[in-house]
């Protein structure tokens, strides 16, 4: 999978896939994973709550995360915050 050291995924799309706070949990590890090749994960349209958004935001302050753009539109999840948000790393 996406932990795996020869997996070269460089973009995953799974907007509108029904990802959930389970499914959020599953990707961080992968996010961590040295080296990691993803560079752009799209998870808009899904449903991961307010524990899957804060476990995605955790893995992404870590050092090993490859990761430069995440694409997540909040008023389009079941979640309770407010705002569209797009990560980019700098």
């Amino acid at each position: 999978g996406l932990g795996n050291p020869h997996c070269k995924l460089e973009t995953l799309r799974l907007s509108g896939c029904l990802v959930t706070e389970e499914g959020c949990a599953s990707l961080v590890p992968a996010l961590r994973s040295n080296p990691s090749h993803l560079r752009e994960l799209d998870l808009s349209y899904n449903h991961p709550g307010d524990s899957g958004v804060r476990l995605l935001s955790a893995g992404l302050e870590d050092p090993h995360c490859r990761l430069e753009n995440l694409k997540y539109v909040e008023g389009l999840c079941q979640c309770s915050y407010q705002t569209c948000w797009t990560y980019q790393a700098s």
